[in-house]
């Protein structure tokens, strides 16, 4: 069974470790470069949707987090009902469910906010698992923004833009 809670700002440090040290090992899997990861954004992150502006899960395996995810609306009133989707799974703990039950509680938590509306991510076009795990949960290609994130060997990936539009709300 997968243990969940809501993010707490003490839990910043540990999240954003986690972020660097998968940016560190896989080059492009995230978009930052560890030293652009600051424990601070996760902090503030954490406090934002603290206010009932969003929802940020952690997943946790002896009381560690091994996962996060959050969803956060955008910030301009007319696109306020589109929540922004991240995930990351720790090092060491991929493809043992925690993505996907993470990705779960966050949907049923955007069904019954009044306000969401639409869920969006970027993903790259290489990381065929979470594109598997998204599509899986509804969420459609809007998009293919080309060349977005140049490797540290000076190639290029592409980011797909997905979408799941949620089943409340008029269209």
């Amino acid at each position: 069974m997968i243990t969940m809670r809501d993010a707490q700002l003490e839990d910043a440090a540990a999240l954003c470790a986690a972020e660097q040290a998968i940016v560190a090992r896989y080059d492009g899997l995230l978009v930052s470069d560890p030293d652009e990861l600051y424990e601070s954004a996760f902090r503030d992150r954490i406090a934002y949707v603290a206010e009932e502006r969003g929802k940020y899960l952690v997943a946790l395996r002896d009381s560690l987090p091994v996962a996060h995810a959050c969803l956060w609306p955008m910030e301009l009133r007319r696109i306020s009902h589109v929540l922004r989707l991240d995930i990351c799974v720790h090092l060491g703990y991929w493809r043992q469910g925690y993505g996907r039950a993470l990705l779960q509680a966050l949907i049923d938590w955007a069904c019954t906010a009044s306000s969401a509306h639409k869920i969006e991510l970027v993903v790259r076009a290489t990381n065929l698992p979470a594109i598997t795990l998204y599509r899986a949960s509804g969420f459609v290609e809007e998009g293919r923004l080309r060349h977005r994130v140049r490797l540290r060997n000076g190639r290029y990936v592409d980011d797909l833009s997905m979408a799941l539009i949620l089943r409340h709300g008029s269209d």
